[in-house]
């Protein structure tokens, strides 16, 4: 019934993509975009209430949720947890301070349907070979306090950015400044710390400024670092994202990874095709065999690597 109600009260077509700006620059670069779903039922706070409640139960570990980060530098670990379970802390999302973060929110079969109907509108401008690249598909969504911060970071994901309700801030950064992200940043992201990108701010004039607000967003690339300023009001953002299969992007970081920690300086990704090749075939055959071993002797494997 969801469906048919989600058709009479949205556009035709969810997201409205540029085919020039898609083919250019995807993953490239950032790029604006517009879409319909400010309204959509599926992004009403009960609605929303329902879905987190169901991750806090079924899909425990795609739920994050933090009050109080005052930093941009500030790790995701340095955050205090909410004293509340998820349903109360969004009910009391108006004064709480929050940051709440539900992933895989397409495993509710409503929110995998709006997915594949975004992606397919995606593939439609897209390089016929990215269907091919693509190893995971997922609906992220954000509910964001009042004048909260999100902190300094970058992602694995290939990400458009969608504001449903409220205004906030986006400043991203060029992931190609070396001074911004150096390629040591890059690599331990992709091998053992996901919070690895370090924020400087004498380099905080150097991010592209974006006001998100409803109905607009914002393309990000895979490992652009970025962070949020919201705004004066409760904040819903959508962020339709996909991942790259490991051998097409995150193995040849952890290639070089691997040989800084033996003494050798590794050249950027890039700068030869056969040494990237090499290198993301020679890990991806230690990655497979890493990840065959026992739990016990994994763990072991990555204090040492740490």
């Amino acid at each position: 019934m969801l469906a048919t109600e989600e058709r009479s009260t949205t556009a035709s077509r969810y997201i409205e993509f540029d085919g020039d700006l898609v083919r250019r620059k995807l993953n490239r670069d950032w790029f604006a975009v517009e879409h319909h779903l400010s309204s959509h039922p599926l992004f009403s706070l009960p609605r929303l209430v329902e879905l987190a409640k169901t991750t806090a139960v079924q899909r425990p570990q795609f739920l994050h949720f933090d009050v109080g980060a005052k930093n941009v530098a500030q790790r995701w670990d340095e955050t205090p947890s909410s004293q509340w379970p998820v349903d109360e802390t969004i009910r009391r999302v108006q004064d709480a301070g929050a940051w709440i973060v539900i992933r895989r929110a397409n495993e509710d079969p409503d929110y995998g349907r709006l997915l594949n109907h975004c992606m397919d509108e995606l593939l439609e401008h897209a390089d016929p070979e990215l269907e091919r690249k693509i190893k995971i598909r997922e609906v992220i969504i954000f509910i964001t306090s009042p004048n909260r911060l999100s902190t300094y970071h970058i992602d694995r994901e290939c990400n458009f950015l969608l504001q449903i309700s409220g205004e906030k801030m986006l400043y991203v950064f060029d992931r190609n400044d070396r001074e911004v992200l150096p390629q040591t940043e890059i690599e331990r992201f992709w091998s053992v710390d996901h919070n690895a990108a370090v924020y400087k701010p004498e380099f905080q004039d150097r991010a592209y400024p974006f006001l998100l607000k409803p109905g607009n967003g914002l393309h990000i690339p895979i490992n652009c670092p970025h962070w949020l300023q919201n705004g004066n009001n409760i904040s819903i953002s959508l962020s339709v994202n996909f991942q790259f299969r490991e051998s097409v992007a995150g193995n040849l970081y952890r290639a070089n990874y691997f040989l800084r920690r033996m003494g050798i300086t590794p050249s950027e990704p890039g700068q030869s095709s056969v040494r990237d090749a090499l290198k993301t075939g020679i890990f991806t055959g230690i990655k497979g065999a890493i990840d065959a071993t026992p739990d016990g002797v994994k763990d072991v494997v990555k204090r040492v690597l740490r």
